[in-house]
């Protein structure tokens, strides 16, 4: 097999990229000298990609919100898949975790991997939520702004 190195750098990297493109256009057939040197240009680019350029995979939060743009959907499409506005509304605020079933509903429904909606991330504090609620009516009051007290 001719003409396969080791790829070191980003320069190797390109010369790697620009020989495995000839293949796209001409597929080599299996079994031949050609596609063994795809499949070993192919894997090594890989491994060099993934050493260097590693893409982390997104939250779940952050993957739906991502789907939801990409594929047009909007938080009430989400509110009607869970059956609630409010649970779509902590979901994608990160106050509320996904449950089992919310994750089966997004693989089967929106066609989202499910193994990457199972990944553990943060909640948003409830003490933090709740000081940032009291901050702002402390900010209200300070301006002569009085809450209704009726039916409190």
């Amino acid at each position: 097999m001719d003409n396969i190195r080791a790829i070191r750098n980003d320069d190797d990297l390109a010369w790697a990229i620009a020989e495995v493109s000839k293949y796209f256009d001409n597929e080599p057939e299996i079994g031949t000298e050609e596609a063994d040197r795809f499949d070993i240009l192919s894997t090594l680019i890989e491994a060099y990609e993934n050493e260097h350029y590693a893409i982390e995979a997104p939250e779940p939060v952050d993957l739906i919100k991502a789907h939801m743009e990409m594929f047009g959907r909007t938080q009430a499409d989400l509110a009607e898949l869970f059956g609630s506005r409010s649970r779509a509304s902590e979901v994608l605020n990160k106050r509320r975790a996904l449950t089992v079933d919310m994750i089966r509903k997004l693989h089967r429904e929106w066609g989202i991997p499910s193994d990457c909606l199972v990944e553990p991330y943060h909640l948003v504090e409830r003490e933090r939520v709740i000081d940032s609620e009291l901050s702002v009516i402390k900010m209200v009051a300070e301006e002569g702004f009085e809450p209704p007290t009726q039916g409190l």
